[in-house]
């Protein structure tokens, strides 16, 4: 291995210029290319950044994304920086393109090492090694502590933790074993938010209703692991949780330093029992639930209705919900526990009767799946959205990604298309379907947004001038996919 200590870290994701739109990135559910512009905030890179600097080292943080930055801007900042270490992370429909950005970087900076991570090399860590000149690969989510093993690895010769796989300086590559994903979340730092430049992701994103708002993150993993999930299934398999207390000191510490006013809790699937009460109750007497909204992805299951006023009294503005499919075969398939379509629509209906928006998020185009299974879906979501149980709805066609349980059990049962990484971005089916045009049922999925008794129920449900807001920039994205359609 080289020899010569890193100082200087550069986190960053390379300039995806294509016409397609704009990719979204980091911990995205399922990647697409969206055409008006939004950004997710990366952050498990914005942990590893943090942890970096925390000990010692100059990091520097470049979202070519948020920024809108070009090929040619973004290699005169490196040039700036000239890093002896960079990282990206990569997800399945953007790996090639990384591939081809880590052979260019290593053309030019022969010294530097260069770490990938993500979803898609954490499924297939060795392939990575193939296809491009990458020095270190970190598999599973914890991207703070493998990294910062890593740098302290080539600095000091600390043993490397398990989870990393590396190449040799003959070449050869080699790995540390099954990464363990047992560090405790409350060891760790708040974010840098300056660091990771907070303010490029605090306006522009389809969840936020009040601004500034920003991203957190509960916990690592999730009970109801959801077998199509990327950030579920691969990057945690197991639940880490921080406590209740230090995520709402984190949320009081961002609203009194940068007037946050609004947060999004991206783990897989928020905390439930005792925890959410302590977090609820922690809220309320802090009057926090008087000053931000919280936004949070959920699973429906068997929640009692005071647990939905709880949360609405504690700050809650919306759930965020993927409903996979009316289909109990489909239900089935993707979750190790059952789960019955009459409870998922009894949880939205307690959820909405408390107060909370839903937002929800329904994926079709899956392989064993006919017409009649796609029209059940859609029946049960016309009921929901003309009732007035759904706030916002998006539509998008099913993805299989490698390492998760369902493309495995795609693979075995010949339902993959193809295996070109270039193709899984949500364009196109890269499964062998039923129906011959999938988009045309997206399409049908979407004219309900124009339904008049669910625009009806949308200006009903007005309540601020932030509601307006959101009920318009939400519009907007559903025209913009019929004018952009492909």
């Amino acid at each position: 291995m080289k020899k010569e200590k890193i100082n200087r870290v550069c986190i960053t994701y390379p300039p995806f210029e294509y016409n397609k739109g704009f990719p979204l990135m980091s911990l995205n559910r399922q990647f697409q290319w969206v055409r008006n512009f939004s950004c997710n905030y990366p952050i498990l890179p914005a942990y590893a950044a943090t942890l970096l600097k925390n000990n010692g080292y100059d990091v520097f943080f470049i979202d070519t994304v948020a920024r809108k930055m070009d090929i040619i801007d973004w290699l005169i900042q490196i040039d700036k920086i000239n890093p002896q270490l960079i990282f990206f992370e990569a997800t399945t429909a953007t790996i090639n393109y990384t591939w081809d950005t880590i052979d260019a970087i290593k053309d030019k900076y022969k010294n530097a090492y260069i770490v990938l991570a993500g979803d898609h090399v954490t499924a297939l860590p060795e392939e990575s090694f193939d296809k491009s000149e990458v020095d270190f690969v970190i598999t599973g989510g914890d991207y703070d502590i493998l990294l910062l093993s890593i740098v302290n690895h080539i600095n000091n010769g600390e043993k490397l933790k398990e989870g990393i796989y590396y190449r040799t300086s003959q070449g050869n590559i080699r790995n540390t074993g099954k990464c363990k994903l047992d560090y405790p979340l409350d060891r760790l730092p708040f974010i840098d938010r300056n660091l990771t430049n907070w303010k490029l992701y605090s306006k522009e994103n389809e969840y936020y209703k009040k601004t500034p708002a920003t991203f957190i993150m509960s916990g690592r993993g999730a009970v109801f692991s959801n077998y199509s999930c990327a950030a579920s299934n691969i990057l945690f398999n197991n639940v880490r949780l921080r406590n209740p207390i230090n995520v709402v000191d984190e949320i009081e510490y961002l609203y009194k330093r940068y007037g946050i006013k609004e947060f999004v809790d991206v783990t897989v699937s928020f905390p439930m029992g005792e925890w959410l009460s302590l977090f609820c109750q922690t809220m309320i007497e802090r009057k926090l639930n008087k000053k931000v909204y919280i936004d949070c992805h959920m699973y429906f299951t068997d929640l009692d209705y005071h647990y939905y006023k709880m949360m609405k009294k504690a700050g809650f503005k919306t759930l965020i919900v993927t409903f996979p499919s009316a289909n109990t075969k489909t239900l089935e398939k993707l979750f190790p526990s059952y789960i019955s379509i009459d409870s998922v629509i009894e949880s939205i209906k307690m959820a909405r009767k408390a107060g909370l928006f839903i937002d929800m998020m329904v994926n079709i185009g899956y392989p064993w799946e006919n017409e009649d299974d796609i029209i059940a879906t859609y029946d049960v979501i016309k009921y929901l959205m003309t009732s007035g149980y759904i706030n916002t709805m998006n539509t998008s066609i099913f993805v299989p990604y490698p390492g998760t349980n369902i493309f495995n059990y795609c693979k075995e049962n010949n339902y993959i298309n193809t295996d070109n990484w270039f193709e899984y971005d949500m364009r196109s089916s890269v499964l062998k379907l039923e129906v011959d045009d999938i988009f045309q049922y997206v399409e049908y999925f979407y004219n309900l947004s124009f339904n008049p008794m669910y625009v009806l129920n949308k200006i009903l449900s007005i309540r601020d001038i932030y509601d307006i807001r959101h009920h318009i920039n939400s519009f907007r994205n559903v025209v913009s996919s019929y004018i952009n359609r492909e």
